[in-house]
């Protein structure tokens, strides 16, 4: 898979960090927002969604497919840039400056409303949502990393003062789910404390605004009749949550759809058929998918058993028959572009199943009962559990797969929605990601047990590195931490590594979608008609 990512800006030395940090951003000030955003009157953009929202307050997010709505519908400091590389340029900032390592200066556009009449962006309403993050504990607080405080020194001024320096700041932090800004008075007036809202935004801030949410049915986006900067490229977004993309690409098919991506299995197929007035493009993929291991159940205490399955599962074979060889293996969590993806993982691709029968020897044989495999119900990820069932089978290792719907799946392993986690045995695992290596290896540490970290796997000495890299601007000492912490993943038992995948991607004719370098929607660029 070809590879369409470069080191972040993360990466650079400090000097170099701190220049190309005010460049970019002063840059992109001087564009105009009406140079890349066309108004299409009356025209509805309809898209795919893998799976439904279910959080909707960027402080307490969960998943990609609700920042892409709330992208939509709030503003941050900074923004990701359409294109092939990963870059970003400013949003409600008019200025924005690192001045050191660890205070970064911001300067917001003046008129930029919250509707309800909560009234313009103010450095307050930044401060208050940075900082919230911290306050209550969110589950993804580690976005923020070592934040300490937003100083306001204006209405529209402030610094934002770290205990230390935190490389993912601008690759992840600002520009990505954590980085929007709510009304601190329409929040505090809507929650207890200023709390998580949830489902229910009480202001909204971006070009639209959520005109209506139909669980398992649809979101639908509609203008923002506050909105004071150019108009975005369509009067409505419907996106239309599919958990199965085959049915998105039979959506599209039928014209129920204008963009969608796509299977790396029907890409092959497209490649010599494509849909009439359509597009399709290849993009690379942050993704990770691996098959995890429950330390904590009974069935799996043996690390022995566990290394046997990680030697029975053959990527190659399961690559073929899920994504039909369109997809490269993965030897880690960390997607090849970015510091310490690894070429050679410590448990190899192909597996060994000599190597598995020593294992399961050692760990005085097959378990007594079948080991459940766990998988979300759409077709790649069943195939995938089949491929693994019979791998197994191959050493004697009997199994039983339990297909689950995405709002099941997605809260196996959290101890808040009860005791399911301690019956999660095998699950097939796949991560969004980016591009910053942080952002993988953050869900796996130890406080992140019951939470995201399902294997409950727990290092002390990956926790000390993990903390180690934030700071570190070495990109290569980076690269070096990050490749020793997957190698201390494998080393527990409890991963075996598959695939980081692909995105490619179908539209229409005429339609001009903006995309991350990763394939991921930004909709409030897309322009163009459909």
């Amino acid at each position: 898979m070809t590879d369409q990512t470069h080191t972040p800006k993360s990466g650079l030395g400090r000097r170099a960090f701190l220049q190309s940090a005010t460049a970019t951003g002063l840059a992109a000030a001087t564009m105009p927002l009406g140079s890349r955003i066309w108004a299409q009157s009356g025209q509805v953009l309809r898209v795919s969604s893998y799976a439904d929202i279910d959080a909707l307050d960027p402080g307490f997010y969960q998943n990609g497919y609700n920042v892409d709505v709330m992208n939509c519908i709030y503003s941050k400091l900074v923004r990701y840039v359409p294109g092939r590389e990963w870059e970003w340029e400013l949003e409600a900032a008019e200025e924005i400056e690192q001045i050191d390592e660890t205070h970064i200066r911001f300067k917001l556009k003046p008129g930029l409303m919250f509707t309800g009449g909560y009234g313009e962006i103010t450095a307050e309403d930044v401060k208050f949502s940075f900082e919230r993050v911290l306050e209550h504990d969110s589950p993804v607080k580690s976005d923020w990393g070592p934040l300490d405080h937003v100083e306001v020194t204006g209405k529209y001024e402030g610094t934002i003062v770290l205990k230390e320096p935190f490389q993912p700041l601008w690759s992840i932090t600002l520009p990505y789910g954590t980085g929007h800004i709510v009304s601190k008075k329409a929040v505090m007036e809507a929650t207890e404390n200023g709390g998580d809202f949830g489902m229910t935004p009480p202001a909204f801030s971006g070009p639209y605004i959520l005109q209506e949410w139909k669980p398992n049915q649809y979101v639908q986006l509609v203008r923002n009749p506050e909105w004071t900067g150019e108009a975005p490229g369509f009067d409505e977004i419907r996106i239309l949550p599919m958990d199965d993309t085959k049915t998105a690409e039979r959506a599209y098919e039928a014209g129920d759809l204008d963009f969608t991506q796509i299977t790396l299995s029907s890409l092959a197929q497209y490649r010599g058929n494509v849909p009439a007035n359509t597009v399709i493009e290849e993009y690379p993929s942050l993704y990770y998918v691996w098959l995890g291991m429950n330390l904590d159940n009974p069935a799996l205490g043996d690390e022995n058993l566990r290394k046997a399955i990680q030697y029975a599962i053959n990527a190659d074979q399961i690559i073929d028959a899920v994504y039909f060889g369109e997809a490269a293996p993965a030897t880690g969590m960390i997607a090849p572009g970015l510091p310490g993806h690894r070429e050679t993982p410590s448990v190899p691709v192909a597996g060994d199943l000599d190597k598995a029968r020593e294992f399961l020897e050692a760990a005085g044989g097959p378990p007594s009962e079948p080991l459940t495999i766990d998988a979300l119900n759409a077709s790649e990820w069943k195939t995938m559990a089949e491929v693994i069932q019979a791998q197994l089978a191959q050493i004697g290792i009997p199994t039983q797969i339990n297909v689950q719907d995405s709002g099941s799946f997605w809260t196996l392993g959290m101890e808040s929605e009860g005791d399911r986690w301690k019956d999660m045995q095998l699950v097939l695992n796949r991560f969004s990601m980016l591009p910053d290596p942080y952002y993988a290896t953050s869900w796996f540490v130890s406080d992140q047990v019951g939470i995201w970290n399902w294997e409950r796997f727990s290092s002390a000495e990956f926790d000390a590195l993990h903390k180690q890299a934030l700071s570190e601007t070495d990109t290569a000492k980076r690269a070096e931490i990050y490749q020793e912490m997957q190698a201390l993943m494998e080393a527990s038992g409890a991963y075996k590594f598959i695939t980081h995948e692909g995105t490619p991607v179908m539209y229409r004719e005429g339609l001009e979608p903006a995309l991350r370098p990763d394939g991921r929607p930004l909709y409030i660029d897309f322009k163009g008609s459909v």
